[in-house]
């Protein structure tokens, strides 16, 4: 017996070193919350597997469970209220001006519930049920392990209980469009099953069957259907009963758990379909053999996945170390040259995992959530979260993900339209801070934060960007209509001040406030309601130069051209203040709160390119003052925006900082920015735009192609940190439709490919002392300095550096 124990222990010992540090996320007990289980999901099914050994949980999630509705929240005689508040804003009555707008323009009814909306018609992303396994024991536990494996999309968890060896394994299938869980043991074990949902859903246990379904409301109307079904397959005695059902004597038991809504992903609205019908149709198509399944699901899914890999040093001092220990180290500046690899990965599994055609595009939590009543509704906040969401998507070769978000904002086009008539009198489409499935796009019920009016002309950046990647231009002509309707809605709302300018008004700068020159009754005036804040002008002037791109690329609306070029010229300039920052308002106001989370006046800066080293070194300077003021630290979505500006300033090791600031180790109940357990991004709490936001920024410090001409530059912000000393760079995008291939060494460029997809001109920053070849033929050689090179490319063909 101790010979047998031994051999188990150095099987489990070898299993321990041999899981490679780069794409696997290692925990040595089991969760004990939300933030320390592990995440799966295909783009339209989530679990999240807490592995405990008494009682083991899995969260279950469908992506477009929601309760509420459709409302009409427009306060359609706002408009009529405009002109009054445009006035008082002219004449720099600005808290007059803000008190008239929190009467007027806000949200008709409830709104959002100050996030609250689980009950309400704007409702709420929630959770499906919970999947609990009551293993009935509680005996000692030795050679714990949970991994989630990111190269193949499998959550595993493994131990000894007494004598007998236990594996778990769970995984989303990217081709059946189930959950699959398998548990296999040495000896024979015994456990009951139960799906649990506190509300609005009941569940039945029959033969190898357990059934769940549930109305959620709408207000205090019915709204959307759901349905689970889970089918037991196993070789030992099973058992239903009221409340769960038993398993006896097994050695193996495979679940496979499918779901559905009665939610129509095409129109927004609900349909009519049977849910439990369609939750049971899914378990029908799918094969019932665990290991076909598992291998067909790989294969799918490593076709994304493996389209980008970067590839750098292991240290062995790390090897046995959990995640969260390397988190530690990592903070504390130990070396670790494989953790920032492991984080991109990550970033880019969970946009997999969270993010599929036809699909709704990952929310606030991305797929993933245990609460019935989720963080600010976990719905899609329009003022940076659910943009910073697909940051990472393009330059990480999953572009095709970005359709979700694509397609949302084109849904948001009829309801925008009648909300730009409501508040503005105006012609095209608005949106302003918060929506949901139901596309709503009226302004929030308090207009100190809801009444951003670039919420939908932010998402016209994405668009123009996934253009610009892929040079696809039957997409360009399908999306150029929400584009041309963003412009004609500030073509007809913006106004002009006295010196001349198109401004937006009324406005404000998202979720920050100023501090007016003159004090009131000895009192500071703080306000938040505004003309043109920096932010505004950046987005107006970026969405009409994108519409008239767009216009000349596709040969059409030649008459508007000058029109909206003629705008563009006379919008509100990006100023620099008197502490040499940029000013984030039209006036040179100070901040009410100089750290505030939101950066938004460097929109120029990051995503946009209107601010660039090379271009507007003077603004550039500026930008990083601004930087300098806001400090390091914020929410994890802020820590990640301070990555990407970093970044696009070109410094590296400042970027770093900022990356350290944002795997900061978090513990579940931490009330600081940084990074869970299970590498979730803490706001606090968990919010994954900061994951998303985190990996676009790391892609920006090896690779960028932004501004004019979309130059691509290699290594633009690479640390000197050893640990960034080498790597190897596999599949990275560049617009104008390149794939670049690169490696690095003593922090220089070695070698490149260049693939042109679409046989578009390249222009290159070539390194000093690198020649560019194509073939064997020399294209250019840099000399001492490096230079930009442009060149025409043919389809298909490769452009070497060395």
């Amino acid at each position: 017996m101790k010979t047998k124990l031994l051999m188990l222990c150095c099987f489990w010992g070898m299993l321990a070193s041999a899981q490679p540090q780069d794409v696997s996320v290692v925990f040595h007990t089991p969760a004990t919350h939300f933030t320390e289980s592990i995440p799966i999901g295909n783009g339209r099914l989530g679990a999240m597997v807490f592995g405990k050994t008494d009682t083991d949980r899995i969260v279950l999630n469908e992506i477009s469970l929601w309760s509420g509705g459709a409302q009409d929240a427009d306060d359609h005689n706002a408009h009529t209220y405009l002109k009054d508040i445009q006035k008082l804003l002219l004449k720099g009555k600005n808290l007059e001006a803000q008190a008239l707008l929190q009467k007027h323009f806000v949200a008709k009814g409830k709104g959002s519930c100050q996030g609250q909306g689980a009950n309400c018609s704007y409702g709420c992303y929630q959770i499906l049920a919970d999947l609990l396994l009551d293993w009935k024991t509680k005996a000692t536990i030795n050679n714990y392990k949970r991994v989630l494996r990111l190269d193949e999309a499998t959550a595993v968890t493994t131990y000894q209980r007494e004598d007998n060896s236990i594996e778990q394994t769970a995984f989303a299938d990217f081709k059946n469009d189930i959950i699959w869980v398998k548990i296999k043991a040495e000896k024979p074990f015994s456990l009951n099953l139960s799906l649990f949902r506190k509300e609005n859903a009941k569940v039945t246990y029959q033969g190898n069957k357990i059934a769940l379904s549930g109305i959620l409301p709408d207000n205090n109307k019915e709204g959307m259907h759901f349905a689970s079904v889970i089918d037991i397959q196993t070789n030992g005695q099973l058992q239903s009963a009221d409340k769960a059902t038993e398993i006896q004597d097994a050695t193996e038991l495979v679940l496979r758990i499918s779901a559905a809504t009665n939610y129509n992903f095409l129109s927004g609205g609900l349909s009519n379909s049977n849910v439990n019908e369609v939750a049971n149709a899914y378990l029908q198509k799918a094969p019932t053999n665990f290991d076909t399944a598992l291998t067909e699901s790989k294969t799918a899914y490593q076709t994304i996945f493996n389209r980008n890999r970067w590839y750098g040093k292991a240290n062995s001092n790390t090897e046995h170390l959990t995640t969260y220990q390397r988190l530690e180290g990592f903070y504390r500046r130990d070396k670790d040259a494989l953790l920032p690899i492991l984080y991109y990965n990550f970033g880019r599994y969970l946009l997999i995992s969270s993010s599929r055609e036809g699909l709704l595009p990952a929310n606030l939590q991305g797929l993933w959530a245990e609460e019935y009543q989720t963080p600010w509704n976990g719905d899609y906040h329009l003022n940076i979260n659910v943009q910073m969401n697909y940051w990472l998507a393009e330059a990480t070769n999953l572009s095709d993900l970005t359709e979700p978000l694509n397609r949302f904002a084109k849904n948001l086009v009829p309801n925008g339209s009648k909300t730009a008539k409501a508040y503005y009198n105006a012609d095209g489409w608005v949106a302003h801070v918060i929506s949901n499935p139901w596309f709503y796009t009226s302004p929030g019920e308090s207009a100190t934060w809801g009444s951003t009016l670039t919420g939908g002309a932010w998402l016209c950046e994405h668009i123009w960007q996934h253009y610009l990647f892929t040079k696809d231009k039957d997409f360009l002509k399908e999306y150029y209509p929400v584009l041309k309707q963003a412009t004609a809605f500030f073509e007809s709302m913006l106004i002009k001040d006295p010196k001349g300018y198109w401004v937006t008004a009324p406005s404000n700068s998202p979720e920050n406030a100023y501090i007016l020159p003159e004090l009131k009754d000895g009192k500071k005036q703080v306000g938040y309601t505004c003309i043109a804040p920096t932010m505004d002008m950046q987005i107006v002037r970026e969405v009409l130069n994108n519409t008239i791109k767009s216009a000349e690329i596709l040969g059409t609306d030649s008459n508007k051209i000058t029109e909206w070029k003629n705008i563009v010229k006379h919008t509100v300039p990006n100023r620099i203040g008197k502490n040499g920052d940029l000013n984030e308002w039209m006036d040179d106001w100070d901040d009410a709160e100089p750290q505030h989370r939101h950066v938004s006046h460097l929109y120029g800066l990051h995503p946009y390119d209107e601010i660039t080293p090379w271009d507007t070194p003077k603004l550039a300077k500026a930008a990083r003052k601004t930087l300098e003021i806001r400090g390091d630290a914020g929410t994890g979505w802020s820590r990640a925006w301070k990555l990407n500006f970093w970044a696009r300033l070109y410094d590296g090791d400042h970027a770093l900082v900022l990356l350290r600031q944002l795997l900061h180790p978090v513990m579940p109940d931490g009330r600081t920015g940084g990074t869970y357990p299970n590498l979730f991004c803490a706001h606090p709490p968990f919010q994954i735009d900061g994951n998303f936001g985190g990996v676009a920024g790391i892609a920006e410090m090896l690779l960028q192609s932004h501004g004019k001409d979309s130059v691509i530059r290699f290594l633009p912000a690479l640390p000197s940190h050893s640990d960034w000393e080498s790597g190897t760079m596999k599949g990275m995008k560049a617009r104008n439709g390149f794939t670049v291939d690169f490696r690095w060494q003593q922090h220089r460029l070695q070698h490149a490919t260049i693939t042109s997809e679409k046989g578009e001109k390249c222009s290159v920053l070539l390194p000093a002392g690198k020649i560019l070849y194509y073939k064997d033929n020399v294209i250019a050689k840099s000399g001492k300095k490096a230079k930009v090179i442009t060149f025409s490319t043919q389809q298909g063909e490769n452009y070497i550096i060395k």
